[in-house]
This record gives C-alpha cells, sequence and structure tokens, in this order.
C-alpha cells in the first residue's frame, strides 16, 4: 500500500458508466496523489472509449481480474449500481484495500453497519462519495449561515428537478426498491446530506413518494421529504426527475432574511463535457446563477464559492496516508440510509 507522502495512491475504478466515467476517473486523473491504473467494465464500448481517455491504463472485464490485481493497488472505487456495492466493498476490504463507495452507499442499513466493522477490522479506510457536499451553492449557502445573514434559520427548502420523462437510461430505469433504486435513495442521498451537514441530526421525519414510470416494484420517480433537525429547523427536500418546470435549488428562511439559489452546480455538466479539474474554469459559477439574500425589495446576489469536487480525494489521500479525517465519514452516509428506510417504511 501507499506508505508515504510521496507514493502515489495506486486505483482502480469499477464501472464506467456516468459515475466512473464523468466523476471518479477524471478527478483521480487529476488527483498528482493518485495513479489511476486499472478500469473495470464488461461493456465493450466503454472499454473502448476507457483506453482512448486513459491511455496506459489497464481495462479489465470483471472484478474477479480486478481482484488478482490486488496486491498491485491501494485503493477501488465502486461506481456500480448499489446491489452490487456490499460484495463488492467486503472482497476489496478482504484484500486489505481502501475502499470509495457511490452513493447510495449500500441497499440496507445492515449491509452498511457490516461493511464498516469490516473496514475497521482490517485497518483499511472506507468512504462513500458524497461530492454534493463540494457544490458551489451548497459552500455559498453554508458560508452565508456561517456569516449569520439570515438570523435564526426556520426552514430550508432543497431540489433537485429536472425534466427527463424518458428515464436516465441506465441502471436507475430498472433496479428495483429493494436492489436500491428509486431517486429517494439516488438523490435523496445527497439532499438529506447536504440538510443534516447544514442543520444537524434527524428528530423526527416524514415522506411521500409516487411511481410514475418508468422505475419498477415501486421505485420511485418522485420524492418528498420533510425532516425536522433537533436543532429546530424543518428541511424540506423535493427530487424529482419529471419536473416539466423546475423550482428553487435552495430557498432558506430566517428571522432576518431569506436566501433564494436556482440551477445547479455545473460541476457535473462540466465534467461530462471534458472539463478538466485544472482548468481555471472548473467550479465557477456565473454572476447571472449567484442565489440573492435579503427580503422582498431589498436583496443582492452574494458572490458563489467555487465548487470543488477535487477536495474528496485531496481528503482521502490525506486519510490514507494517515493524516487527517475521511472527507466522509461511512456512518453519515449510514445515517443518511436509515432515514430513507425510515421514510419508505412510512410513505
Amino acid at each position: 500500500m501507499a506508505g508515504s507522502a510521496e507514493a502515489r495512491i495506486r486505483t482502480a475504478v469499477v464501472g464506467f458508466g456516468i459515475s466512473g466515467k464523468v466523476f471518479h476517473a477524471p478527478l483521480i486523473a487529476a488527483d498528482p496523489g493518485y495513479s489511476l491504473d486499472v478500469i473495470v467494465t464488461a461493456d465493450p464500448e466503454r472499454a473502448a472509449q476507457a483506453a482512448r481517455l486513459y491511455p496506459g491504463v489497464r481495462i479489465v472485464p470483471t472484478p474477479e481480474e480486478l481482484f488478482a490485481l490486488a496486491p498491485d493497488l491501494d485503493l477501488v472505487v465502486l461506481g456500480t449500481p448499489p446491489l452490487t456495492h456490499f460484495d463488492l466493498a467486503a472482497t476489496a476490504i478482504a484484500h486489505g484495500l481502501h475502499v470509495v463507495v457511490d452513493k447510495p452507499f449500500v441497499t440496507t442499513s445492515a449491509h452498511g453497519e457490516e461493511l464498516i466493522a469490516r473496514a475497521s477490522d482490517a485497518g483499511v479506510r472506507l468512504t462513500v462519495f458524497q461530492n454534493r457536499r463540494w457544490d458551489a451553492d451548497f459552500l455559498t449557502l453554508r458560508n452565508v449561515l456561517r456569516e449569520g445573514g439570515l438570523g435564526d434559520v426556520r426552514t430550508f427548502e432543497s431540489r433537485f428537478e429536472w425534466w427527463r420523462p424518458e428515464g436516465f437510461g441506465n441502471w436507475r430505469d430498472t433496479a428495483s426498491l429493494a436492489e436500491g433504486g428509486g431517486i429517494l435513495h439516488d438523490l435523496g442521498a445527497h439532499l438529506i446530506d447536504q440538510s443534516i451537514q447544514l442543520f444537524g441530526a434527524v428528530a423526527d421525519c416524514y415522506g411521500e413518494t409516487a411511481n410514475y414510470g418508468p422505475y419498477p416494484d415501486g421505485a420511485d420517480t418522485e420524492a418528498f421529504v420533510s425532516l425536522l433537525h433537533v436543532s429546530g429547523v424543518r428541511s424540506r427536500l423535493w427530487m424529482n426527475g419529471m419536473a416539466a418546470q423546475a423550482g428553487p435549488r435552495f430557498h432558506v428562511l430566517g428571522s432576518k432574511a431569506g436566501y433564494t439559489k436556482w440551477g445547479l452546480d455545473g460541476q457535473e455538466a462540466a465534467l461530462a463535457a471534458g472539463l478538466t479539474p485544472s482548468d481555471p474554469a472548473f467550479g465557477v459559477e456565473p454572476p447571472a446563477t449567484w442565489g440573492v439574500l435579503g427580503t422582498d425589495g431589498d436583496d443582492r446576489p452574494v458572490p458563489a464559492q467555487t465548487g470543488s469536487y477535487p477536495r474528496f480525494y485531496a481528503g482521502l489521500a490525506t486519510a490514507i496516508r494517515g493524516g487527517g479525517p475521511l472527507p466522509v465519514d461511512p456512518a453519515e452516509s449510514l445515517e443518511i440510509l436509515r432515514v430513507i428506510e425510515r421514510i419508505h417504511a412510512l410513505a
């Protein structure tokens, strides 16, 4: 394993769909603390694309071939459907490898507890890719809250909404609820995480879910979640892939002012378009999309913080080398999963 500050962390990415291709591989390739050594995909077209984008990286079709290379690796990144996460992570841990699991963490909280225990016993680092903690709008809102311009926050509204009635064109369209499918598992893992990061532990929750197709077996295409935080703040969260008109990304009301932000963070779109994290424009929001702070008739735009997904892998490198905490404690992702389970049980 990587044992010094100078050693690059030898990394394998499992899966080369949206997660592996758009997020993990570009972020790892751009970080000098890592080497991207292996990509796992059984899809010939994706394999050819991976080889073209990352010449010199070994492309293998199966996890079995990956784990045969375990002595030459330090880290495995799982960008695969959630149903596969437990078995793949458990196998990586058994080989003494550190693990990044994309969200949703696993399909059940019991599986999450088991993985955390196994990683602890094996002395390896396990974390979850909650990348939306480094969205430009989230970082900006966190700074607004820190500066106290809203006063005492009363309600927090957050939305991931867009118009995609044909579905996502990947596993999300076919995964059942038991397989970790549905928009509450997928996007709720981000929105619930952000609300807890901002306002603390959840005291109570309820939700509403609906399936307007094409998801199977009760997996939701639309969800609403209400969280009452121990702090007294009420979070209201919407997830919808079939919204013909999207609501505001954030709408926060406090005793002194409100803060409203429209539009999604641009880092995913930038990565998908081929912009690298080293580009000076990466993560920069144009002034036209800045949120506004104040009251009706008396508000001002708030300059956006720079979005920074690379900070996840920078923090992980420090943690692997023994110098700091994980960028995301898996126990926090486990708590998100417990909230989702409670909502599904009540909805």
